[in-house]
């Protein structure tokens, strides 16, 4: 790790969505229903185009970015006149709706929050998760320019200091417990970390934090996502490399699993 430290490799870890301004949401949003509206004044039933994230065709990498979607993927639409999808339909309609209300009050809520507003018509969360993956694809922005959050489970120690959003200040002193990574950093504020450790799994970044890994090479951060990392504990690790351009190292299995994972944070995923 200290021969890698000297020889200074730094590579920056995939890239997101584009986060966009609360009026282009909404304006997305009015465009949407609006084609919703001319086509039922023509007679035709709606639908909704949405780009297909599952296949690979769609998928090119980019060695400044990562994975991401090429400009003109193959589609698959949403039909509200066909059986096997018209409730799909409805639910992406339900919840472009919560959406709308979301961003236009200037509030927040979690994929959680909007699963147990009707949960019963839901049925579970991942069809939640997924049709707000689709939104984000369909209106080509980011889940957080939707004003949906996640519940993070990764954790933060370390170097560093950072005010959230609803302007809490936190130090990331690394003692026996760590800090939950956050939905949104407002402001990272103060590092002088040499280096980002990025450990795959919880209990050996527990084992760290209790041999005091952090003050035994200090100065670092050290984060774990808890195996296969969600968006939040991979958006904070971009925006480290984004304000400090420190390198990013990561411990993992040295198995396909492992190394799986270390690609998710530097490149992306589908």
């Amino acid at each position: 790790l200290l021969a890698a430290l000297r020889r200074g490799g730094r590579e920056p870890p995939s890239g997101g969505s584009r986060l966009a301004s609360s009026s282009e949401v909404l304006a997305s949003i009015e465009n949407i229903i609006q084609d919703i509206i001319t086509s039922l004044a023509r007679n035709e039933a709606p639908a909704f185009t949405i780009d297909n994230r599952s296949s690979w065709e769609n998928i090119k990498f980019e060695d400044s970015v990562g994975l991401q979607m090429v400009s003109h993927c193959t589609t698959r639409k949403i039909k509200s006149d066909s059986p096997k999808s018209a409730q799909k339909f409805a639910l992406i309609l339900k919840i472009l709706s919560m959406i709308y209300k979301l961003v236009q009050s200037n509030t927040y809520a979690t994929k959680r929050d909007i699963y147990y507003t009707d949960s019963q018509l839901f049925g579970n969360q991942t069809v939640v998760d997924n049709i707000i993956n689709d939104i984000s694809c369909m209106l080509k922005v980011s889940r957080r320019s939707l004003h949906i959050l996640s519940t993070s489970k990764g954790l933060i120690a370390g170097n560093l200091r950072y005010i959230e959003e609803d302007g809490t200040k936190v130090n990331c002193t690394c003692g026996a417990t760590a800090v939950a990574v956050p939905s949104n950093i407002q402001g990272i504020r103060i590092t002088d970390a040499k280096f980002v450790l990025i450990v795959e799994k919880d209990a050996t970044f527990q084992r760290l934090l209790d041999d005091n890994f952090c003050n035994k090479l200090s100065p670092c951060i050290m984060i774990t996502g808890k195996g296969v990392p969600d968006l939040n504990t991979r958006l904070l690790v971009k925006k480290l490399w984004d304000t400090f351009h420190v390198p990013v190292f990561t411990l993992v299995d040295a198995d396909p699993h492992g190394i799986e994972i270390m690609c998710i944070y530097k490149y992306g995923s589908m």
